[in-house]
């Protein structure tokens, strides 16, 4: 990681110069374009966060997932989606999924934000008669233009990957999504193309139960 003593000359913000917030500038742009580092990392350390009764971890949960996304034909978006959707289960686990979509929402499609911010409710189709839990809370979504791509990202890449005898891709296989998806200008709207539902790759041709 980047580490440099050169600091700015204020203790309040706007007491600031120019010249001090181009250093600040000069050393964001770095730190992003270590990204991919910081969230590899951090999937790692869910390997050793908490024994949560799943048969394997989280940080397995995630390569699954994401696995079985590239293997379906998605785009870097979904992947990347795929592998960070529940990020944010050890700082936020009862909100887990919108601080997953915060994290993303700069550099991919509104599409894809919608569906790792809602991917919570919709898994409860699939947990809900066992737990307690209303597996038909995602119906007030119903027609909304994203709900069949979070539907089948649930039914096919979230609720599946929970199994010790899949073989997921390495870690440092995903390095290559990571940086082209965290490499976008932030909010630049050729990425996060709002209102624009591209839809769940190989969606054509899902059984039932995999997409509605």
């Amino acid at each position: 990681m980047t580490k440099s003593n050169e600091t700015v000359s204020f203790t309040r913000m706007d007491a600031g110069t120019k010249a001090d917030y181009d250093l600040l500038a000069r050393k964001f742009e770095p730190y992003m374009a270590e990204s991919p580092d910081r969230y590899l990392a951090a999937l790692e350390a869910q390997r050793h966060e908490r024994s949560s009764g799943y048969p394997i971890d989280r940080c397995e949960h995630a390569l699954q997932s994401a696995t079985r996304a590239r293997r379906d034909g998605a785009d870097a978006d979904w992947v990347v989606a795929a592998l960070l959707h529940d990020i944010g289960d050890a700082l936020s686990p009862m909100n887990h999924d919108r601080m997953a979509a915060e994290v993303i929402r700069p550099f991919v499609r509104e599409e894809v934000t919608w569906v790792v911010a809602h991917h919570g409710i919709f898994q409860q189709r699939h947990s809900g008669p066992m737990n307690g839990t209303d597996p038909d809370a995602r119906e007030k979504f119903r027609g909304h233009r994203y709900f069949e791509a979070a539907a089948a990202f649930c039914a096919r890449w979230d609720q599946v990957s929970f199994d010790p005898g899949y073989e997921a891709d390495s870690m440092e296989s995903f390095r290559s999504e990571l940086t082209a998806v965290f490499a976008r200008p932030a909010f630049d709207p050729r990425y996060v193309r709002a209102d624009e539902a591209v839809g769940f790759p190989c969606i054509i041709g899902l059984a039932p139960d995999e997409h509605a």
